[in-house]
């Protein structure tokens, strides 16, 4: 499957056809097999950023990629088998070893979080049924566990039905920002958007001028919301002073934290604000070409977004002139398929041209040498849809809530033992305590809470003084995260919790570096060694052992999960919560 050349297995004329709705239907090559085997290297290959549709035109058809739909898609690109084999095998949703024993779909069931106690009902229930099962990571469905992903053959994927009605338990409070079109607006409709002030925004930046709304950017004190909270403002004055003929706005929407579902309610709910977002950041930036990556497990996500799209260019609010700014400026569409990792913005970029999910070192970085090697401004939808109250209302009356080193409010992803989890948006400072107190109160007793998701930490009751903010929470040793909070009573057992967390990042490393591959390994089999002591505990030099391990991720990987992949559990054991003796 991995040769070097072509084998002799040929596509269906199922598999030809799916793959010619991606790339246009065409038997022409400009690429003998001999020419790319010599040749289809380069790192920059004309068609090889369609690699990732490709793959999913073919497992969609067929239910896995097959040996001659994957020589197909390698002819059409341009692109070495081995290499192509090398992405397709590199995601979780593609089957790429045999054909499936099945005709049916597959059910993704999640067994993280607050999934966790109900999944193997679940599993139960549809492999009884005749079904087929799969113990997926989180589906970013955490507040309405257990969640299920039916990954479809020859149709949509698409999200076991929730028959209870979407419901914000803020809606109708005056002091949203972010929140205040959902469960309003009609997601699917560019006309409701606008009759709810929708593009008010981008019509105020025009008239503005890009300098006056990096200014804006700069003195409202936005930050990343995704987890580094990197300055916006910066990020995207960067951008506009890099050279460069072609510039790219990317919205990160691969939502794989674990806990984490905000941006997919975005997306779901008030797709139009993202689509307007993105269009100001173009027009700031002085970019023309914008992509939105929604992880694959995201079907509805992905249609809103996409609808959004259409009715958008369609109004002229993007195409060759957007908005009359004379800014040309359109987006495309990017599914992943099943990799943590590709949340961080370098593995993102990899993804989308079509090579494996992998980080790049920096420097350099992205506003210079971003997706194509051009200069990119990547944000979460979060961050974007904050930068429209800020144009609208100015950054005085932005920074009028919050704290001085955390301005704005902050989207909180509540669930596990609260009596209403869901989405809440509450001003900087906020403290847990009141933060829970909105989500109608913890139930049960509370034996810790998890903030940040599981590239987080553990705090206990004792911190529900704790204001939620960047410097707060830094001094208290924790992290807001991707604005996790995931709450566990007692009757959890977070010995088996923090094993799963550490068996996530084991399997969603993605081997590159050295101390994360060897170290997420490590830190499983010492939480699967401590699952069989029977209450004994850990002794200190294996409590040491792990503490030198987290540290050497921490300084010496490449990325993000590296720097926090033990940082979960280090916190329980630090707290006491875990390997302890009983």
């Amino acid at each position: 499957m991995a040769d070097l050349k072509f084998t002799d297995d040929q596509a269906s004329d199922a598999e030809v056809a799916a793959v010619a709705g991606v790339l246009g239907d065409t038997n022409a090559t400009e690429h003998t097999h001999e020419r790319v085997v010599r040749g289809g290297t380069a790192r920059r290959h004309a068609m090889r950023h369609l690699l990732l549709p490709a793959l999913h035109a073919l497992q969609t058809e067929s239910g896995w990629i097959s040996r001659g739909g994957l020589n197909h898609v390698c002819e059409r690109l341009g692109v070495p088998p081995a290499e192509a084999y090398g992405v397709a095998s590199f995601y979780e949703l593609f089957k790429v070893d045999e054909a499936p024993d099945h005709d049916g779909p597959v059910t993704h069931v999640c067994v993280d979080g607050p999934c966790r106690d109900g999944s193997e009902l679940v599993i139960a229930q549809v492999q009884a049924a005749g079904g087929h099962t799969h113990r997926s990571p989180c589906l970013g469905q955490c507040e309405r566990p257990t969640a299920v992903f039916i990954q479809g053959r020859r149709g949509p994927d698409v999200v076991e039905a929730d028959s209870t009605p979407f419901a914000l338990t803020q809606a109708g409070n005056p002091g949203l920002r972010l929140l205040q079109r959902m469960g309003v607006v009609d997601p699917t409709s560019i006309d409701s958007y606008r009759e709810h002030g929708g593009w008010a925004a981008l019509t105020r930046v025009i008239e503005m001028g890009a300098d006056d709304v990096l200014t804006a950017l700069s003195d409202s004190g936005l930050s990343g919301r995704g987890g580094a909270a990197f300055p916006t403002g910066f990020k995207w004055r960067a951008v506009r002073e890099a050279d460069g003929d072609t510039k790219h706005i990317v919205a990160n929407c691969d939502e794989s934290e674990p806990g984490t579902f905000k941006d997919r309610l975005i997306m779901e709910r008030d797709p139009f604000a993202l689509i307007e977002a993105m269009a100001i950041a173009a027009i700031t930036t002085g970019a023309d070409r914008g992509w939105v990556y929604i992880r694959g497990e995201y079907p509805l996500a992905t249609e809103r977004v996409r609808n959004a799209i259409d009715q958008a260019r369609a109004a002229g609010m993007l195409g060759a002139d957007v908005a009359g700014s004379g800014q040309p400026f359109d987006i495309e569409v990017r599914r992943g398929a099943g990799a943590y990792i590709c949340g961080e913005e370098t593995a993102l970029f990899n993804s989308i041209e079509g090579f494996r999910g992998e980080p790049r070192n920096k420097p350099p970085f992205p506003t210079t040498n971003g997706l194509f090697d051009q200069p990119t401004a990547i944000n979460n939808p979060e961050t974007l849809l904050n930068v429209l109250p800020i144009v609208l209302d100015g950054a005085r009356a932005y920074r009028s809530v919050g704290t001085e080193g955390s301005p704005g409010t902050r989207l909180f992803c509540l669930s596990g033992h609260v009596a209403k989890p869901g989405l809440y948006e509450m001003p900087f400072g906020t403290t847990l305590g009141e933060l829970l107190d909105l989500a109608g109160g913890a139930t049960g007793d509370t034996q810790a809470i998890l903030l940040g998701g599981a590239a987080g930490s553990f705090v206990t009751p004792d911190s529900l003084d704790l204001p939620l903010t960047l410097e707060d929470t830094r001094a208290a040793g924790t992290t807001l995260g991707s604005g996790v909070v995931m709450v566990f009573d007692t009757t959890v057992d977070l010995t088996d919790m923090c094993t799963r967390i550490s068996e996530f990042f084991r399997n969603e490393s993605c081997g590159q570096c050295v101390p994360c591959r060897v170290g997420a390994v490590r830190q499983h089999e010492m939480m699967v060694e401590l699952t069989g002591r029977n209450g004994q505990g850990l002794a200190p030099e294996r409590r040491e052992l792990h503490d030198d391990m987290a540290r050497a991720m921490a300084d010496a990987s490449i990325c993000g999960l590296g720097h926090t992949a033990a940082s979960a559990v280090a916190s329980a054991i630090k707290l006491g919560l875990i390997g302890s003796p009983s």
